[in-house]
């Protein structure tokens, strides 16, 4: 970057505050107003990049910006932390009649006084290396309580006792916001770092000392934001997964898990069928069943290495969800909007491709990612439509089956499957290459 009209040096940093032409702040003035924090967001940049000789080099009056939002926020955070651990974990433990059970209290606040202890020494030593530290892998456990953290919370709120203990904390404490509140900020904090480290690399260019690092800083923060979503995802769809199964009724088949996650859940009107049926698309299985009260009572099911799908039809908002080892089970399906219907065509081709990589010839299996396969009653448009994560990987029209080919029934069952299925070898599709 360019920004050279006016410039305030830093001379106990060894740094150079460039100012932007055109800015609403710029000429000497600009730099006037930035003296009273200049200095400051200048002494924490050799903390921050402690690594790397930074003398010499020029920054934006944005830079330095980003620099001490990074420092001070880190700084409130921990005073944020500190006032968990001290002000009301603490004197829980302290009062000892609150009537509030061991186990209550440890789901409550989980590892909040590891994630203090390591964050308030980061604070004191603290510079971009920190962000490649492995011990962020605390936030891990923290984010995967949370819920349990609230629900305590909230049948804390319950009790008389504690609704006016944590009131009379948060008076004390001068707090505007309740515990509840405190105990968010290491999630929110976890997932804010590699955005932070985003904002500061902006203001480097790939030769300068330094880029390296914030980068390598980047990488690791991205993955542990990453890697939480992901845990946090996964235990979402496990507790969804057993609710599903404590209310399925008539399901004579294996635990729902063996099938892989739940990619969708829905419910559609289907033709010829009075009332609503509920689909739940895995990524082995579509289970249909019927809505009962609270339950749901198991209809059928069709695997997806089985799993036929027409797009296209009258009623735009419709499409066809069939068994092709049972041709006669047809389910023509009404979507609510075109948006429901475009992510239920979306996952449902992804799972017939992945569920059938026998299918396709090694020639095309080599070429795949530059294939565009014809997909029975849908249109050049309809394929442009979709997302590019798809494209050049639509399932394709299947040949006749041969008159003396046996059809296999090694994943068909009437009531429900009674081992997890392994799919037979499916016929050779015809692309359009």
């Amino acid at each position: 970057m360019r920004f050279t009209e006016t410039q305030a040096d830093c001379a106990s940093a060894g740094l150079r505050l460039r100012v932007c032409r055109g800015c609403s702040h710029n000429g000497p003035s600009a730099a006037a107003a930035a003296g009273t924090w200049l200095n400051r967001a200048a002494s924490g940049l050799p903390r921050l990049l402690d690594t790397v000789d930074v003398s010499g080099l020029e920054f934006s009056l944005s830079f330095f910006r980003v620099i001490l939002e990074i420092v001070e926020t880190e700084q409130a955070y921990v005073r944020d932390l500190k006032s968990i651990v001290e002000d009301y974990l603490g004197c829980i433990i302290d009062c000892g009649a609150l009537g509030l059970k061991p186990e209550q209290v440890s789901a409550l606040f989980c590892n909040i006084e590891d994630i203090y202890e390591f964050n308030s020494l980061s604070s004191k030593l603290f510079s971009v290396c920190v962000f490649q530290n492995e011990s962020f892998d605390i936030y891990t456990l923290y984010c995967m309580n949370y819920p349990n953290s609230v629900a305590v919370l909230k049948e804390c709120m319950k009790n008389e006792t504690l609704v006016r203990f944590f009131q009379e904390r948060q008076t004390t404490l001068n707090h505007s916001l309740p515990l509840e509140t405190y105990l968010l900020k290491p999630v929110q904090r976890i997932l804010k770092y590699h955005l932070l480290l985003q904002e500061l690399s902006k203001h480097f260019d790939k030769n300068d000392p330094g880029y390296e690092v914030v980068e390598d800083a980047i990488v690791t923060m991205t993955a542990v934001a990453w890697y939480i979503n992901d845990m946090k995802r996964k235990q979402e769809h496990a507790v969804r997964l057993q609710e599903i199964e404590s209310l399925l009724v008539n399901w004579t088949g294996p635990n729902l898990s063996g099938f892989g996650e739940l990619v969708l859940e829905g419910s559609f009107k289907v033709q010829r069928v009075k009332k609503e049926r509920a689909f739940f698309l895995f990524d082995k299985m579509l289970l249909i069943t019927k809505k009962r009260l609270e339950q749901f009572v198991y209809s059928t099911h069709i695997f997806c290495c089985h799993l036929m799908l027409v797009e296209v039809l009258k009623d735009s908002l419709c499409f066809k969800v069939s068994d092709r080892t049972i041709p006669k089970q047809q389910h023509v399906v009404q979507a609510k909007n075109q948006e429901e219907k475009r992510l239920w065509v979306h996952y449902l081709k992804r799972l017939i491709v992945e569920n059938h990589p026998a299918s396709l010839p090694q020639k095309v299996r080599r070429e795949e990612p530059h294939i565009h396969c014809s997909f029975p009653a849908s249109s050049a448009k309809s394929r442009k439509s979709l997302p590019l994560l798809l494209e050049g990987n639509l399932p394709c029209r299947r040949t006749r089956r041969q008159s003396g080919t046996p059809r296999s029934s090694a994943c068909r069952h009437n009531s429900g499957p009674t081992e997890t299925p392994q799919c037979p070898e499916v016929e050779v599709l015809s692309c359009n290459i």
